[in-house]
């Protein structure tokens, strides 16, 4: 790449303007405290609010990728997917996870590290059933993170996915199902100017309870 065509990095650069995070802002229980976050990033019209970056680990070799956060209480945050893809795997061999959340429009970050567990049977059907047809099918069809030839593979077992559950109603599929990632540290970010965020870090302590720290940007 020639000096013409280098990107201009500094041209990508956001000055923050949020007017920043108190700790007197913020709700004792971290999961009340995203409960509102959460909800005002929908209320700005974010696409995908829900999206988030899952980060595991297989032995040293980290892996990160985007999943889709359907549910949260105070149990955890869940997502689901094909157990036996990469991420299963991974997270079965070692189930301490994190997860990102991280809303430009509103100056916002969510990070939050815990272990994992999978969901009940009765969980998985529940939201597999509320998926759209095509979706339930395809957690059939595709064997997630294995290499195929073409697309023309994933296709022709569509086909015959849609051939064998002609008449109805999709089963849930043995492999998969969602895990509930169950938090000991949440922490929320929110930008302000000159790089000074402002970080609060809740630790989930012996009795269950919460203690909350500021750290420095």
């Amino acid at each position: 790449m020639d000096q013409s065509e280098q990107l201009d990095y500094a041209g990508f650069r956001h000055e923050y303007i949020g007017e920043g995070l108190r700790r007197a802002d913020l709700n004792p229980d971290p999961i009340k405290q995203f409960h509102e976050w959460f909800a005002s990033a929908i209320k700005a019209g974010i696409h995908d609010a829900n999206a988030m970056t899952l980060a595991t680990c297989d032995g040293d070799k980290p892996s990160a990728r985007i999943v889709l956060l359907k549910h949260f209480d105070e149990k955890g945050f869940v997502f689901f997917t094909n157990y036996a893809s990469a991420k299963g795997h991974q997270l079965e061999k070692n189930p301490n996870a994190a997860l990102v959340m991280y809303w430009m429009e509103v100056e916002r970050q969510v990070r939050v590290e815990g272990r994992v567990e999978k969901t009940s049977r009765e969980e998985s059907e529940e939201y597999f059933h509320s998926r759209p047809i095509g979706a339930q099918l395809g957690a059939w069809a595709s064997q997630q993170s294995q290499v195929i030839d073409a697309r023309r593979v994933l296709d022709a077992r569509l086909e015959e996915t849609k051939q064998r559950f002609a008449q109805g109603p999709v089963p849930l599929p043995p492999h998969w199902g969602g895990f509930r990632l169950k938090p000991d540290r949440v922490e929320f970010w929110q930008g302000r100017v000159d790089r000074l965020h402002d970080r609060f870090r809740y630790i989930r302590q012996a009795d269950g309870s919460w203690s909350i720290d500021r750290l420095a940007p």
